[in-house]
């Protein structure tokens, strides 16, 4: 395993870089955003665009309807992509606490970035070979590629407040979400290049199909590529002592202590649950909104692919739009617009017919998406207690909450599509959830926390 491997050259290796890092450094700031150009191609090209799509038209194809064959359960294609993501979100809600124990009191923060990246990025590389017959392979390989992404962003998360002070947060984090946006779309770019109808022939393909399993190849050579860099210029912390910790016990009583820390601070404590809430909505909409165009309003791969690029890019402006709101009106001011948008949003998708009217919604989609993104990881990072040693703990804890509502709506809006047979229907569950959590939010007291 990556943890093992080469276990006394990393080892020399943080010898010579003992030093802590300095704050504000804009080199290692522009390294630590670089992450996010590295692996933000696995949420376009794998997570919102090409794979979901050339997952519904190959399994169709391979199967003659929406109905696949998954280990002897028949089931309808975008459930079972639905229930999919669910549980491997599930799997790393329940592994992130003793993982960023192991982090935390080893301080080997990079060590874990690297492994879920190789394993994140690895699956990629093998979804080359799913064909739409072998369903079980495209199922799994997009599972494990989720779990590696949402493990690199607990420990790359936790960084945050050890390369930059609280004053530069909000800019700091819009930044790595903008490179993230830059780089997904530059290869998204290639890769729509490489999946359309006219262009891919230039690539030597015989057909979109093809193009559309090297572009799978070409997220997971980017991912490691890129990757390097944050590796390069990020620098663990290990501690001296050694002493034998059964590390799963000791990850849940941290994540235990972190509830009880919280429950002393309320601003933190609301937030949370807001965050809980409302996020259930975002990343449903980011893993949903693809295959909703596909099947629902029957959109040409084209279009699809035009629509989320048109989301990446506004969602750029939207960082930095909101984080320049936040500046002026305090992060919970800037993040009940947000949420007030989305649910404005989840109205008008319910009745959303054409694709002029979906382009216009994914103009407002993008912009609210990178701002909530951006300034949920920074608000969180605010209410944090003052010169606390202990991030990757509440980096976990903000990870487990974030993984955990990111599967319970994956898994709550594919119950409704597999009772109702219809994904519309999916959107009323998440219009509550944003409501409860604009409630929850305007319930923290502003004054107190002044942010």
């Amino acid at each position: 395993m990556q943890l093992l491997v080469g276990h006394q050259q990393q080892t020399n290796n943080t010898m010579k870089q003992n030093a802590a890092m300095p704050k504000n450094n804009p080199r290692i700031i522009n390294a630590w955003a670089s992450y996010d150009w590295a692996n933000s191609v696995y949420n376009l090209v794998i997570t919102t665009t090409i794979f979901p799509i050339f997952f519904n038209q190959a399994t169709r194809a391979a199967f003659g309807s929406e109905k696949v064959e998954f280990f002897g359960l028949t089931i309808e294609n975008t459930v079972l992509y639905s229930y999919a993501i669910a549980l491997s979100y599930l799997i790393i809600a329940a592994i992130s606490p003793p993982l960023s124990a192991m982090a935390d009191y080893g301080g080997t923060k990079k060590r874990f970035m690297q492994f879920f990246t190789y394993l994140g990025a690895g699956s990629c590389l093998c979804l080359f070979f799913f064909d739409g017959t072998n369903v079980e392979l495209g199922i799994i390989c997009a599972g494990i590629a989720s779990i590696g992404y949402a493990g690199g962003m607990i420990f790359y998360n936790a960084f945050l407040p050890e390369i930059a002070t609280e004053d530069k947060f909000d800019s700091v984090s819009a930044r790595g979400f903008a490179m993230g946006y830059v780089g997904s779309v530059l290869l998204q770019i290639l890769n729509i290049l490489m999946t359309l109808e006219d262009t891919y022939k230039y690539f030597g393909f015989e057909n979109e199909a093809e193009g559309a399993r090297w572009s799978f190849l070409s997220v997971g050579i980017w991912w490691i590529v890129f990757a390097q860099i944050p590796f390069y210029y990020l620098k663990d912390n290990p501690k001296k002592n050694k002493e034998k910790i059964n590390w799963f016990k000791k990850g849940f009583e941290e994540l235990q202590l972190v509830w009880n820390e919280a429950k002393k601070l309320p601003s933190l404590m609301k937030f949370l649950i807001s965050f809980f809430f409302f996020n259930m909505g975002v990343q449903t909409v980011m893993f949903m909104a693809s295959l909703f165009g596909e099947k629902e309003l029957k959109l040409e791969t084209a279009n699809l692919i035009a629509i989320i690029l048109i989301i990446q890019v506004v969602a750029i402006l939207g960082a930095y739009l909101f984080a320049k709101l936040s500046d002026k009106k305090g992060n919970i001011f800037s993040l009940s617009i947000l949420i007030g948008l989305w649910i404005l949003i989840c109205g008008l998708a319910y009745f959303v017919q054409t694709a002029e009217h979906f382009y216009g919604l994914a103009i407002l989609v993008g912009l609210v998406m990178g701002g909530i993104q951006s300034l949920s990881r920074s608000t969180y990072s605010k209410l944090l207690p003052k010169d606390t040693p202990d991030t990757a703990s509440y980096f976990s804890f903000f990870n487990v909450a974030d993984r955990l509502s990111t599967s319970i709506g994956m898994g709550v809006f594919a119950l409704i599509e597999d009772y109702s047979s219809s994904m519309r229907n999916g959107i009323f569950a998440l219009t509550i959830f944003f409501v409860i959590g604009l409630i929850v939010l305007l319930k923290i007291n502003r004054k107190a926390i002044k942010i």
